[in-house]
């Protein structure tokens, strides 16, 4: 499995040779060892990839990301059939008991607000609603206490009256911090040989990625306490380099010292496993540092 991020932030032309990926810049050609690449990322709409070059990535297990216009991600390439993904897998997912995945989405919404709550502590901001709200879960969130607090959260978080429908640079940068989140768990959904599109929680028949968006919420408040110590005027090259870099964070995941991105590999397939029955819990505990990574990117273009 690969562990870089390329991003590609320029016109260029994206080819294959010799298990290299090719980007040919006006100023540079660059040779990227396709084995070591985990997420490509085309953040412009001036760049061309060959089909050769999207089959040898897919048969790598590489998520392809795509922007639009404006720079925020639009789709992504998944892997159409793993090697590892057989029907009897398959059968597993289709009839993951109903109780473990109500107990499980218990877990993953607790570990969340319990997230959202720290990153406002360590702000030094009130949380005594989100503390209420929070002591009111029950299984399966059937008060849907996750929505609730989301609504009290981002307004202490960003400002007073800050909505996440609005179209600002906060909102813009968080979407594509979300986007980058979703690639990597869906990445390691189909790794494990599962279905990204048959969720726990999440049913919505036009989101080909339920379970993706289910298992990544835990990790979500991360990208939000990084969005909300930046100065965004707009959704810069900057700004989505830092993103992308923040999946080398070092953070603490089920008591051990890690990096985001291992992080959300241990994770997903924690609950898969539990999810077929192979483990009786899921341990989901994510600790912050006091430092928002500043690392350069792996491989940007």
């Amino acid at each position: 499995m690969g562990w870089r991020t390329v991003v590609v932030t320029q016109h260029a032309k994206i080819s294959y040779s010799g298990r290299r990926i090719i980007v040919q810049t006006n100023a540079a050609i660059n040779e990227i060892p396709i084995d070591d690449i985990e997420i490509l990322m085309i953040s412009t709409t001036q760049a061309v990839i060959t089909s050769r070059a999207i089959s040898e990535l897919a048969k790598m297990s590489v998520s392809v990301v795509f922007s639009d216009t404006t720079g925020e991600p639009v789709c992504e390439t998944v892997d159409y059939m793993p090697n590892n993904r057989s029907v009897s897998l398959l059968h597993k997912q289709f009839e993951w008991d109903k109780s473990r995945k109500e107990l499980l989405w218990t877990w993953i919404v607790t570990e969340k607000i319990k997230m959202q709550i720290e990153i406002l502590q360590k702000k030094r901001i009130n949380t005594e609603d989100l503390d209420y709200e929070f002591r009111k879960i029950e299984i399966d969130d059937l008060t849907n206490r996750e929505a609730v607090v989301a609504r009290k959260y981002f307004p202490l978080l960003f400002e007073e009256g800050f909505e996440r429908r609005t179209f600002n640079p906060y909102n813009a940068a968080l979407n594509y911090g979300y986007s980058i989140l979703l690639s990597f768990v869906n990445r390691n959904i189909v790794t494990n040989g599962c279905l990204t599109q048959l969720g726990i929680h999440h049913k919505n028949d036009e989101n080909q990625f339920n379970l993706g968006s289910d298992l990544m919420e835990p990790f979500r408040p991360i990208i939000d306490w990084w969005v909300s110590e930046q100065e965004i005027k707009e959704l810069s090259s900057d700004i989505k380099i830092g993103l992308i870099d923040l999946f080398n964070l070092e953070i603490k995941f089920n008591g051990k010292r890690t990096i985001l991105r291992n992080a959300l590999k241990t994770h997903v397939a924690n609950c898969i496993k539990y999810l077929n029955g192979e483990k009786d819990e899921v341990k989901i505990e994510v600790e912050l540092g006091d430092e928002i990574s500043r690392n350069e990117i792996n491989s940007n273009v």
